[in-house]
């Protein structure tokens, strides 16, 4: 039974749960309505082409990948192959044309997914860091079940709209600061972001948004799914718990205009700042090029990240930016 006023989760007062809401500690929270439509109706949207000549075939990717090699895919906006450890982890998982609760409106796919659902490898992990439509997608969910049955790990309260869809699936739970063993030497812990959540105008930040930590024999992992810069906090404490990050999936998309899109999704300069401060010797930029949803152009996270890239001294080829169907085989640290 959830908590009243709550149609999601009950539990405990916490430093970010208020009895019916999460919330970001010492953070801001979501601007309302009327600025909304202040940004909506504000002008400055970027038109986005409607050809593009980036994009590649689909890829076919391998069954398995052991050892210490780490191979990242990218399916597009925030969904990832990433093969590690011999096992197949996908990443917030849309392959729908619309990110939204309608097939007839919403933002729309601008290309297609980089793997064809039916040239998946077996899934054996699936990670849906909140549960707005560009992150957790029913349609794709039941269908990844349909084939592979993968276990579902997601914060806590998302089970609550997961559940009703998919009622015999495994799906885990997690609070920040929660930790499990997917199998012998490999561990996934949740952790704090800045960002929030809802599937409507009546549930907002009644489920918990996170990023994940892998540990991993071939090196620690970080995956971000959205997430505000927050002065680096978030950043700066995963690094005082897990030490150095062999790769880390940053968001770089969906930040204009700033003073609407700055407490919950982060530019690219401050990705690059992310970077740095969570120690990771390289990264994978997502969220950009997919769903419009914001102001900017497609491909200004690109040049806007290369500029950060090259104004702070940092190699290019340490964030890496895939297009749909690319891979990075990740270097050994």
């Amino acid at each position: 039974m959830a908590k009243q006023g709550n149609p999601y989760y009950q539990g405990p007062v916490s430093d970010h749960f208020d009895g019916v809401r999460f919330f970001n500690p010492g953070g801001e929270a979501p601007k309302g309505f009327r600025d909304v439509l202040r940004w909506q109706f504000g002008g400055g949207k970027i038109a986005w082409p409607k050809a593009h000549n980036d994009t590649i075939a689909p890829a076919r990717p391998d069954t398995r990948i052991g050892g210490t090699d780490l191979r990242v895919t990218m399916v597009g906006h925030a969904t990832l192959l990433i093969q590690v450890a011999g096992l197949n982890i996908l990443t917030d998982p849309v392959w729908s044309k619309r990110a939204s609760p309608f097939s007839f409106a919403g933002p729309r796919r601008a290309r297609e997914p980089g793997i064809r659902l039916e040239d998946l490898p077996p899934i054996d992990v699936v990670l849906v860091t909140h549960n707005h439509y560009d992150h957790l997608d029913l349609a794709t969910l039941r269908a990844l079940h349909a084939r592979f049955k993968p276990r579902i790990i997601t914060p806590v309260g998302n089970d609550a709209i997961i559940d009703p869809a998919l009622p015999d699936a495994e799906i885990t739970t997690m609070d920040w600061g929660d930790g499990i063993n997917v199998i012998d030497g490999v561990a996934l812990y949740c952790e704090p972001c800045h960002h929030w959540s809802a599937r409507s105008a009546f549930d907002r930040s009644m489920a918990l948004w996170g990023a994940f930590v892998l540990t991993t024999p071939a090196g620690n992992i970080y995956h971000i799914g959205d997430t505000g810069f927050h002065d680096g906090i978030n950043y700066r404490a995963v690094t005082e718990k897990y030490g150095a990050f062999r790769l880390a999936n940053l968001p770089i998309g969906a930040y204009e205009p700033r003073w609407f899109m700055k407490a919950q999704h982060q530019n690219p300069d401050e990705a690059v700042d992310g970077l740095i401060a969570c120690n990771a010797a390289y990264a994978i930029g997502h969220h950009w090029g997919m769903f419009r949803l914001t102001n900017e152009g497609m491909h200004d996270p690109l040049r806007a990240l290369e500029t950060a890239l090259d104004e702070k001294g940092i190699a290019r080829d340490r964030f890496q930016i895939l297009q749909p169907g690319e891979a990075f085989e990740v270097p050994a640290l």
